[in-house]
């Protein structure tokens, strides 16, 4: 029996070490600036990283696709780093932080985030990340920073034929402007200075600071813009702020109004200022500062009330945008052909044999 037993043994540790063996072979030796292997093994990481971010395995001849892409990526790295372009470490934690606000919808950092995780979830950003995109917060954090070159890379060689084709006519932006108007519309808006001063552990202090602070605003012995800028300061007690909101139902609700109190500010004169209210957490005052009637807007329009973009340059922007971001994914691959070269690129499996090896778990 211990005989069997230690054959036994023998032949899965055998197994084991070709399965590791087989992963380690190499597929494809890429050359344009260094010589980097890519093994089977980073290619299946790389492709099961790509089938949970779509949420499907992929065929062979997808694999087969996704393969060429990856060379194409190690390429366009290799180019951008002979031409000494970096991109540093925290330029990509700051692009990190704000992508993550934008998924949240709120000003907020990695650590920040991690920690409401582990509250509200008891779980950590790494362990979201993996699965949501296969990788953990390193490993994205290389991704992004690999495309942040590319993009970068791509945009410095192709600059100028970039520009010309992103530039949209007059003809273009008027016709989507013709195809998009009934969807350019302000809805009715209200301008609302809002000074707040949460009750905390003294209510009676609270109440006496927002009166003291309405006071000083009647009195205009502080403008609305002073009384902002102090309540930043640490330590100031209370909280100021002004905004332009719909008069819906979802803009009250913001700034935990009812629907009946924004429509009754809105029938306000300009200039009004509210009496000190209470909510259950703080004491309130509210200034109406401007309100703006629905409208449908034309090209020579301000697209939102406070700015200067008007409708047209709005447009402008964003059909060159759409049109850079089309015109990008072209020049990128433009690049990569020309550098995706048998000087460049020596295939170490091709054929039937390069099909055994991505026919894994088939």
């Amino acid at each position: 029996m211990k005989k069997i037993i230690l054959v036994l043994t023998m032949l899965f540790v055998a197994a084991g070490a070709v399965f590791a063996q087989s992963d380690l072979q190499p597929l494809v030796i890429v050359k344009y600036n260094k010589a980097e292997t890519i093994t089977l093994k980073q290619f299946k990481t790389y492709c099961d990283t790509k089938e949970k971010q779509v949420g499907q395995k992929f065929t062979l001849e997808q694999r087969k696709q996704l393969l060429t892409m990856y060379i194409d990526e190690r390429l366009v790295l290799q180019a951008a780093a002979k031409a000494g372009l970096t991109i540093p470490n925290s330029t990509v934690d700051q692009y990190f932080n704000e992508q993550m606000s934008q998924l949240v919808g709120m000003t907020i950092t990695e650590k920040q985030l991690n920690d409401e995780l582990k509250k509200q979830k008891n779980t950590t950003l790494d362990e979201e990340l993996l699965a949501q995109t296969g990788m953990n917060v390193a490993d994205y954090k290389t991704w992004l920073k690999e495309q942040m070159i590319i993009r970068q890379y791509v945009m410095q060689v192709k600059q100028d034929e970039m520009q010309a084709a992103s530039t949209p006519t007059d003809a273009e932006i008027r016709s989507f402007y013709e195809g998009n108007k009934a969807s350019l519309v302000w809805s009715d808006m209200v301008k609302l200075f809002y000074v707040s001063v949460e009750k905390g552990s003294n209510a009676d202090s609270a109440k006496n600071k927002i009166n003291e602070l309405r006071n000083k605003y009647v009195d205009k012995k502080m403008s609305k813009e002073q009384m902002i800028t102090q309540s930043q300061i640490s330590g100031s007690g209370y909280v100021a702020t002004e905004g332009i909101l719909p008069k819906t139902e979802a803009g009250a609700a913001s700034i935990g109004l009812t629907y009946d109190s924004i429509i009754g500010l809105y029938e306000q004169n300009e200039g009004y200022i509210s009496e000190v209210a209470e909510t259950d957490n703080a004491y309130v005052f509210i200034a109406l500062t401007g309100k703006y009637a629905a409208k449908m807007l034309g090209l020579s329009d301000i697209m939102t009330p406070d700015t200067t973009v008007t409708v047209y340059e709005y447009i402008r922007s964003y059909l060159a945008n759409q049109k850079a971001s089309t015109y990008f994914s072209q020049a990128a691959q433009e690049i990569a052909d020309e550098l995706h070269t048998s000087q460049n690129v020596e295939e170490k499996k091709t054929g039937a044999a390069l099909e055994k090896l991505l026919n894994w778990g088939d």
